[in-house]
Formats: C-alpha cells, structure tokens, sequence
C-alpha cells in the first residue's frame, strides 16, 4: 500500500490542512511570502498533521456544532498546521546548522535564499505557530505543543555536542532521536487524544505510539543516508557522514565491526567529509549494519502497535498501524 492510500480515511481533512497552511503562510513581507511559497512548493507527506488528524478520529473525536459548515471552527485543522509549521521551521534551522544544499529533491531554502532568510523565515514559521496555538484555546493543547518545542531544540543541541564524536553510543543516539524527531511524532498522536478528550489511558497510549513510530522514522532515514537513491529519498548519499553524525549504521560498525572497518568508520566522523564514504560503506555492509538498524526500527514499529491497544476498532486505527508499518517499509 501507498503512503497517500493509507491516508484515505482523513484525505479531505488533510486538503483542508494544506489551505489552512497556505493562508496562514501568507505576509505582508515580500521575502517571508518568497520563501514560504518556495517551501509550499517542496511538498512534504504530512506525515505529522496526519497522525493530528487520524489520532483523534481513532479516539472519538466530534466536531464542535457548526464546524461542518465552517473548517475554520474545527481545531484540529488548527493543530495539525500548527505541528507542519512547527517541522517546517525546525527543518529550516537544522539546513542551516548542517549546512545541506539539497532537500526532497531541490535546493534547500539556506540555499536558495541564503542563510539569513532561512533562520528568519523560521522563526516567523514558530512564532505564527504560537499565533495559531492560541486561537485554538486549550491550554492542554498549549503545553503539549510548547513543551514540544522545547524538547526538539535541546535535542537539536544535543545532537551539535554529539557531532563528529565517533564516541557516541546507541543509548545516546536514541536519546537525540527522541528528543529531536520522535518528539513532535509523540505530541502530534497525544494531541489527537487531548481534542478527542480521550481518557488518560487512550492519550497515553497515543503518545507512546507516536514516539515509536517517529523514533523507527528516523532510524529508517539514517539507514536510508546509506542505502537509499539519491533521486528517490531527494538528499545527497553520505550528508550524515560529511557531517560527521555518528547515526546507528555507524555507532553498530564500530562495535561490532572488524578493528580495521571500526578505525575507518571512527575516522569518518571524526573528520566528516565525504573522502572516506566509499571505505564506510564496506566496514557498514561487512557487519550488517544496516540490518541492525532496520531491526531496531521494526521492534519499535512493534511497540507502537501494541501502544495503540486501548483504541477500539476503526478504519482510522488501522491507518495508524499501516502508517507505522510504513516508517520502516518506505525507501524516501
């Protein structure tokens, strides 16, 4: 299955998401109304906003009276742009600190644009998150979301001290991809649960759900930085290893590799650059790195569907499970 078809049962409700995104992206700033075009036309799964969307019609979600007629009065079209533009915003920073030139693609925005704008037009992206966090009135909402963000830039600072220190370990590497990517996969699940006002045990299990299958997201992409095709994930191969990022495949070939593949792989990041990419890859498939790692990101798809017990049946839940069961399968 597709990733678009297991999207199904929330398809129209991510349209109205995707509007909502485009208006409130608009400003009366010519360079920010540039830029932010430029991202729109980037595309993106929404992945996010459609675990928003899902998670609360898996937990019973009703819209309020009048929201049929008005998508405007339904707050999960509200929360679900609000987590898109809190992803876009960190994205933007994070091109920028990598120093990435190619993202699902074509030219990143730091790229395109320049530094400057990029760090700019990111912080217009969270600050017009925090515009949108308030109209939606929920102050549960409010400090699921802020507390969020919080979390993602202390794992994005985490992740800097981490850089170029073949030292890191698995522990410490999950720790990062909790903090920096699962985080916002947690909170956009749990949100579905605080809109449906779930019981404790339904948003709790949303939450978990999400931080697993966020956690699997990224593993898959650090095993795909080695593995994948350049056309089809829409990065160069070897962007981690420029930057010295000690990602899983790494931190495996280095404790279960030969002395001379380990030494290799230590080298690679304590240097980065992509001189040794060719030497990293045999120390990674001599070892069965990448197995390992896509491993790791099936038992967590794993714990994600059994987070997902205390949810009665439904056509959303079962999204969920397929979504879950494509965080590992899919090759971009």
């Amino acid at each position: 299955m597709n990733f678009l078809s297991m999207l199904g049962p929330v398809a129209d409700d991510l349209e109205h998401v995707d509007a909502l995104i485009r208006a409130r992206l608009d400003s009366d700033v010519p360079l920010v109304r540039q830029v932010a075009q430029y991202l729109v036309g980037a595309g993106g799964k929404r992945v996010r906003p459609a675990l928003v969307l899902l998670a609360s019609a898996a937990a019973g979600y009703r819209p309020p009276a009048g929201a049929c007629k008005d998508t405007s009065e339904d707050p999960r079209f509200l929360v679900a742009a609000v987590v898109e533009f809190i992803h876009t915003a960190t994205l933007l920073h994070d091109d920028v600190v990598d120093e990435s030139a190619m993202r699902r693609g074509r030219e990143t925005a730091n790229a395109a644009f320049g530094n400057a704008a990029s760090v700019l037009v990111g912080d217009f992206l969270y600050s017009r998150a925090f515009q949108m966090m308030v109209e939606v009135g929920d102050m549960k909402v409010m400090s699921v979301l802020a507390d969020a963000t919080n979390t993602i830039a202390g794992g994005e600072v985490l992740q800097l001290m981490g850089s170029r220190d073949p030292d890191v370990d698995e522990q410490r590497y999950l720790e990062v991809v909790r903090r920096k990517t699962a985080k916002l996969f947690e909170a956009a699940a749990r949100l579905g649960g605080v809109l449906a006002g779930a019981p404790a045990a339904v948003e709790r299990g949303l939450a978990d759900f999400g931080m697993h299958v966020g956690t699997a997201f990224q593993v898959v992409d650090d095993v795909l930085d080695y593995s994948g095709d350049s056309a089809t994930i829409g990065k160069s191969l070897g962007d981690d290893l420029a930057e010295g990022k000690p990602t899983l495949p790494l931190i495996y070939a280095m404790r279960a590799g030969t002395a001379q593949d380990a030494a290799a792989v230590r080298g690679a990041i304590a240097h980065g650059g992509r001189d040794d990419f060719e030497a990293v890859l045999k120390a990674i498939e001599h070892c069965g790195a990448l197995d390992y790692a896509r491993e790791v990101a099936v038992r967590e798809t794993q714990l994600a569907a059994r987070a997902l017990d205390p949810l009665p049946p439904s056509a959303f839940r079962d999204s969920l499970l397929k979504l879950a069961s494509f965080s590992v399968s899919r090759r971009s």
